[in-house]
């Protein structure tokens, strides 16, 4: 499969699994909310003290696997893994991006203060995804 057309199978598409690397070397799977960037980036929202995020930090390569709601198509996305700091203060970069992406994912908020300050209240931060390669079964 071509990176480009599993990119088209997931860009409409919010939900997924992604699967990093334990410290043992099996999987770990978490459900994630994505978004694809204009880069053809997937963009996830994480928290510093999640398992996935220590994952990643350690081996930052992942997959997304994400299904067609009736289930029988599918794309795995491989990927290279970029973490952005985590949010440090209500203005800083990392904040400003989180706000772009709850823009993308969820439109406006009702209260961007308060979602600034819990963005650094929860240790927020960004995973960007770079594909690498692709596979599943977009036909059927």
């Amino acid at each position: 499969m071509q990176i480009s057309d599993a990119i088209d199978f997931v860009r409409d598409k919010r939900n997924g699994m992604l699967i990093t690397q334990k410290t043992d070397g099996r999987p770990q799977s978490s459900n994630i909310a994505f978004l694809v960037d204009a880069d053809d980036r997937i963009v996830i929202s994480v928290t510093d003290s999640r398992a996935k995020t220590k994952n990643l930090r350690r081996t930052p390569t992942a997959s997304l696997h994400v299904n067609r709601d009736d289930f029988w198509a599918y794309a795995v996305i491989e990927a290279d893994v970029e973490l952005t700091p985590v949010a440090s203060a209500p203005d800083d970069d990392t904040v400003e991006a989180l706000v772009e992406y709850y823009r993308a994912v969820a439109g406006e908020h009702s209260d961007w203060d308060e979602y600034r300050a819990a963005m650094v209240a929860e240790g927020r931060l960004l995973v960007k995804l770079t594909p690498t390669h692709a596979y599943g079964m977009l036909n059927r």
